[in-house]
């Protein structure tokens, strides 16, 4: 695919942080550095292994914990669209479990990477997570000095930009709040399924310093800030009730049909070469992660993973060219007697960013639909029209394909697909047996 992959070790002294007045929930903290601690992380650097594809943006990503172990979320989901368009992106080992190892959520095994690996990981050593958030500074630090990781130091970079999906989202709306006023290190942000609450900003074996329920992001920032949601993070992580206005420097986009994880990210995309029409099929698998977690109801298959990929093309321009992308529809909810999604008469939510996933469905898309685990709530479903419902909303392949047509063309003018995408999308639909 034309890019190159190299792993380092990072080493240094990190801070942690502690706050000087209180931790309001509008998110204009002010904090201090305070205990400080030896560690030694791991990065990952993929590059285009020709100097002159560089497009001269790095993303940086704040690995995800959350499975008790180290993973790339929304490299994973956007690796097409940056390997498309000359990104270089850094993947930061930033917290206790991904060095350490750790229980992952819904039971899934601690697989970090000295446990996994001692021969190769034993050297590396992490204080805790409250030190995370300097370790994520120094490692920009490092990733702007010239010369200092090998892999960069032929590249000329002009722009950082942090993300972090579910987990990493939650800790950097912590880090935005606390310290991007005293180190400006990013350029943008791109915080991906937040919760209403964020990290907090030390925790054992340090202090405790827990954040309120519910905080906003600062509204003083001078760089940009896009926040990426699904309809899971609104009901079930309550990030709806912390909903916040666009501003100048902050955009919210909220996705209809899409859950905060789904078949895209642990089944399909790790394999997607960007190519393949056959990627913008729905598929119906109930198993998150094929061989160890089985969920009642076929997970979440929606177009989180496309949409994702024209976010990221949106804050890079927001931050290239300084123009914001325009104010997106938010998705029509409804809170009494819960935060509850609307929906249309096939169970497909309305309002929000709009695709052919739920405007010209074959299923129902939701962040919502599952029992049990954790895991699988966390999923999502998509649930197939039964060939009855098909027929009467598709009686023709022809009939199927004018309504896709028009619903992609308007998801590419918003800005809300990428046009590579779009194109792939097509192929898929005409290459399916929709309304024969």
């Amino acid at each position: 695919m034309g890019y190159t992959q190299s792993e380092y070790f990072v080493s240094g002294t990190a801070s942690a942080y502690t706050n000087v007045g209180a931790l309001d929930t509008d998110g204009v903290w002010t904090v201090a550095a305070g205990e400080t601690a030896p560690y030694k992380t791991r990065i990952l650097v993929y590059r285009p292994a020709k100097r002159h594809q560089f497009n001269r943006t790095v993303i940086v990503e704040w690995l995800n914990v959350s499975g008790g172990l180290d993973a790339a979320p929304d490299w994973i989901m956007a690796h097409t669209e940056l390997i498309r368009h000359g990104y270089a992106w850094v993947g930061v080992s930033a917290q206790f479990v991904g060095v350490e190892g750790g229980p992952g959520i819904g039971g899934l095994p601690s697989m970090g990477l000295k446990p996994t690996d001692p021969n190769r990981y034993g050297s590396l050593s992490h204080p805790g997570d409250s030190f995370s958030y300097d370790i994520l500074s120094q490692v920009g630090a490092a990733i702007r000095e010239p010369g200092t990781i090998p892999a960069l130091q032929d590249l000329t970079i002009r722009r950082l930009i942090a993300v972090g999906e579910s987990q990493s989202a939650f800790r950097l709306v912590t880090y935005i709040n606390a310290l991007e006023p005293i180190h400006g290190m990013f350029d943008g942000y791109l915080v991906h399924s937040r919760g209403e609450s964020p990290a907090a900003l030390s925790q054992s074996p340090q202090v405790s310093i827990p954040v309120p329920g519910q905080v906003l992001i600062r509204t003083d920032l001078q760089v940009p800030v896009l926040t990426f949601q699904t309809e899971t993070d609104l009901t079930l992580l309550g990030s709806f009730r912390i909903r916040q206005p666009d501003t100048d420097l902050i955009r919210l986009w909220e996705v209809a049909g899409t859950a905060h994880a789904d078949s895209y990210t642990t089944v399909v995309g790790p394999t997607d070469q960007g190519d393949d029409p056959s990627v913008a099929n729905v598929i119906f698998t109930t198993e998150p992660v094929p061989g160890l977690i089985t969920c009642d109801v076929p997970i979440n298959s929606g177009p989180q993973h496309v949409v994702l990929k024209a976010a990221i093309h949106a804050l890079e321009r927001w931050v290239r060219r300084g123009k914001p992308p325009a104010p997106a529809p938010l998705l029509d909810v409804v809170t009494d007697p819960a935060i509850t999604i609307q929906r249309d008469p096939l169970g497909n939510a309305l309002g929000g960013i709009r695709t052919p996933w739920v405007d010209v469905p074959v299923a129902t898309h939701s962040g919502g639909g599952q029992v049990g685990s954790i895991l699988c709530l966390l999923f999502g479903s998509s649930v197939p029209l039964d060939p009855t419902t098909l027929d009467q909303l598709y009686p023709t392949h022809r009939s199927y394909m004018q309504a896709f047509r028009k619903s992609t063309r308007e998801a590419v003018r918003q800005r809300h697909i990428r046009g590579r995408d779009a194109r792939l999308m097509r192929k898929a639909a005409k290459a399916s047996n929709i309304g024969d």
